[in-house]
Order: C-alpha cells, then structure tokens, then sequence
C-alpha cells in the first residue's frame, strides 16, 4: 500500500492536517490503475516536521512510494502533478508543493 512523507516546516501544520482526509481519497484515486483499486484507508500519511535551517526546495514536499505498475510509470508526472495542483487549491493558491512519486517493486509484511 502507498506511504506518503509530508515533510513541512511548523507554519502549515494546520492546512495540512485538516486536508488529511481529501487527501488520503485522492491520493487513493489517482494511484488506482487496472492492476489495483485502492481505499482511502490504504494510503499511510506521516506529517514529518522539518527543522528551520534545512535547505528544502518548497514549504511542503511529498513523497509518495507506491508499485510500480505500469500505468503509474506511464502517468507518473501527471499523477504528481495533479497532486500538487489538488493540495495548492486545497490549502491556498499561494502555498508551493512540490510531489515526487517513487515507484519501486515493494513487497509487504502482512496477510490477511
């Protein structure tokens, strides 16, 4: 299942947090291909508080790891873009975020 890192400095906790949920859904929807439908409740979201002085590109970088199927290889700039595009509207149109969207073969730890 997908882990997203949400790395930000203390001054947009709150925009942040209380988009947790619209998130989680569209992140849902735009990794979701033919090989996989997934759920809102499968995305992992931790908020990772950057200390001041460290040299990020934006106020609020994501990383999102996921499989990588085809599809998402294929789409994988437009997927980020439009995660960008949903979080700046989402928090203010002044607000810059930058996605990366890692896409390895993973495995997992559990069974059902």
């Amino acid at each position: 299942m997908p882990t997203v890192n949400i790395f930000h400095a203390e001054s947009g906790v709150a925009q942040i947090e209380s988009a947790i949920s619209e998130l989680r859904r569209f992140i849902a929807e735009q990794l979701t291909c033919g090989a996989i439908k997934l759920r809102p409740e499968e995305v992992s979201i931790r908020l990772i508080r950057v200390q001041s002085g460290s040299f990020m590109i934006a106020p609020i970088e994501i990383e999102i790891t996921a499989h990588a199927f085809p599809e998402r290889i294929q789409q994988q700039d437009e997927i980020c873009l439009h995660i960008r595009t949903f979080l700046r509207r989402t928090m203010g149109a002044g607000q810059d975020v930058r996605v990366w969207l890692l896409l390895p073969q993973l495995g997992h730890s559990w069974e059902e």
